[in-house]
């Protein structure tokens, strides 16, 4: 008896919370790390990302049964990085201010360990509608994870969420969350409460049965 298929619903929810790129597997820490100031750069490197992420996939598994095995990885690298490429110029042109928050990282997703994995482990195996639902599950639970850190980075050290002034005028902000260091610890700690969660769940269903 062949397995059935995982449900869309299914596959939204483990790309957003069971198998999030960030929160569950730990990938792609890097531009997490450095673009999360904001929850508008969270979400704009997030978008950034899924969009290579749901190209890129298609592309690939199209062409999955053409490409030799022994250069599979350099070939997904020039296609990942045409398709950066593409976006990076797309955002120089039309959020220009984005651009300018993002720098560097943008480009970098050539060799996002995100964008590669998913390549790899589903969209050289798989056919192209699947790889590609597969890129923007994966694409938005990235996009969830970049957004939510940058939410809370954003709101406690400046008080602020989207730009947007949220917290009383006397409200000073903790800058702290804006450095560095408060990146690991606020990445870390959402990381504790989602293993939390999935632990609780795992119990209470193993309970139920």
């Amino acid at each position: 008896m062949k397995n059935e298929k995982p449900t869309l619903k299914a596959r939204f929810f483990e790309g957003l919370f069971d198998q999030n790129p960030i929160l569950v597997q730990l990938l792609g820490t890097c531009p997490t790390l450095a673009t999360t100031t904001s929850m508008k750069n969270g979400v704009g490197m997030g978008l950034s990302a899924a969009a290579v992420l749901v190209l890129s996939n298609l592309l690939i598994s199209l062409l999955r049964k053409f490409i030799p095995k022994q250069v599979r990885i350099a070939a997904y690298i020039v296609i990942i990085s045409g398709f950066v490429t593409a976006i990076e110029l797309l955002i120089k042109a039309y959020v220009p201010a984005l651009d300018a928050s993002l720098g560097l990282f943008i480009p970098l997703s050539v060799v996002n360990c995100i964008i590669l994995a998913r390549a790899e482990a589903y969209a050289s195996k798989n056919p192209p509608v699947d790889s590609m639902l597969d890129g923007l599950f994966m694409g938005l639970g990235f996009t969830f994870a970049l957004g939510l850190l940058g939410g809370i980075r954003e709101f406690i050290g400046n008080g602020t969420l989207w730009d947007v002034k949220v917290t009383p005028a006397a409200y000073p902000g903790i800058s702290f969350f804006t450095q560095p260091a408060g990146a690991f610890i606020t990445l870390g700690t959402l990381i504790a409460a989602v293993t939390a969660i999935k632990t609780f769940t795992a119990k209470r269903k193993g309970a139920d049965k």
